[in-house]
């Protein structure tokens, strides 16, 4: 439990440092003045002042935030301030900590790409040097043999009946010609299991099988010279991915059905973020790329607090041909902000629901 809430809070803060590192060196660079850089939150435990900027170390570690003089309609006079510089001078500002956390993003998935990512083999680039060769399992039936195994997502079949496997049609001829219990060998992360499981006459496809959707994967590596190219790649895959995944979010709240079980929260997050970390570096790795992601594109959606919606703002006042008042949009923000904050109130509660007994278990030990 201790490991888990340590890695959690070194990666938010990598994550969030970086977002708001953006706005940071991109006020600066303008000419705006920036009150604060804090890393972490209030109460301060030091602070020293450069410039004019006061730069705190704060004793809450949850990430850290950036005090752009004129942003909130205070001192929104002067030639420093935010308030006062042209739109597309705010705009670069107020995007700024989405392009570092895409930044970010990239960075670390070239990095793993380098090192050996687990990906698909069936169409690599040919300068990729391919390891560990396995069959994945993508998907599981419910009511399947392989669910009533516990079978599930991610787990790897490298042997069937003690023989080897690593093509997916090699293990579908043998189990089509099961004649009854086989011994499947799984391996997840570091960790090996044995299951044995009886292959059924499925009825999604007609043929015998256990239940599972299946691909070859391996340990994909790129030379230093192209992995740039394929962690921009891999980033902008997982991106498309990622506003896919909030389009469905938002059409779920809209439509009335809630907040759906795969959405998780913070606490959410620190549990998968503890999991993932025990399965290697690697993995710590391509999630924290994924969540950096995640915290970008939150950010760009046209919604009230965020920068988003401050973007939406400055669209209005190009339309308008003048700003909006500043009060009305502080009002719009604080009441975005609440509603924000509800929905991370309900998908926490549903996290502690679905998490709750982990934790519990955690502390105990």
């Amino acid at each position: 439990m201790f490991f888990t809430a340590i890695i959690f809070l070194v990666v938010l803060s990598v994550l969030v440092f970086v977002h708001e590192f953006g706005h940071f060196i991109t006020a600066k660079k303008l000419g705006v003045r920036v009150d604060e850089f804090g890393f972490g939150f209030p109460p301060r435990a030091f602070f020293v002042k450069r410039g004019g900027t006061v730069y705190s170390l704060n004793w809450i570690p949850l990430g850290g935030f950036v005090k752009i003089k004129g942003e909130m309609a205070e001192e929104a006079t002067g030639r420093d301030s935010f308030a006062t510089q042209s739109a597309p001078r705010r705009l670069v500002i107020l995007a700024a900590g989405v392009v570092m956390n895409m930044l970010l993003a990239w960075f670390l998935f070239s990095v793993g790409t380098m090192i050996g990512l687990t990906e698909t083999v069936d169409a690599v680039h040919p300068s990729a040097t391919v390891r560990n060769r396995a069959v994945t399992v993508t998907d599981v039936l419910p009511d399947s043999p392989a669910a009533a195994t516990g079978i599930g997502y991610g787990d790897n079949i490298i042997a069937v009946n003690g023989a080897s496997i690593t093509e997916v049609a090699a293990l579908q001829e043998m189990l089509r010609g099961a004649s009854g219990e086989v011994v499947l060998t799984l391996k997840r992360g570091q960790a090996s299991r044995e299951v044995r499981v009886t292959p059924v006459l499925l009825e999604q496809t007609g043929k015998p099988g256990i239940g599972v959707g299946l691909l070859e994967t391996g340990k994909v590596s790129y030379p230093f010279w192209y992995a740039p190219v394929r962690g921009a790649q891999v980033t902008v895959m997982n991106t498309l991915a990622v506003f896919q995944a909030f389009g469905g979010l938002i059409v779920g709240l809209v439509s009335g059905k809630g907040v759906s079980a795969d959405v998780a929260g913070p606490v959410g997050i620190a549990v998968a973020t503890g999991e993932v970390a025990r399965l290697g570096f690697i993995y710590l790795l391509q999630f924290t790329a994924l969540l950096s992601i995640n915290l970008a594109v939150i950010n760009i959606l046209p919604l009230p607090a965020l920068d988003g919606g401050r973007v939406l703002f400055l669209i209005i006042e190009k339309i308008r041909r003048k700003p909006v008042d500043r009060r009305i949009e502080g009002i719009v923000h604080q009441i975005g902000f609440a509603m924000l904050l509800l929905l991370a109130l309900l998908v926490t509660i549903q996290d502690v629901r679905r998490f709750g007994g982990q934790i519990i278990d955690g502390l105990m030990r």
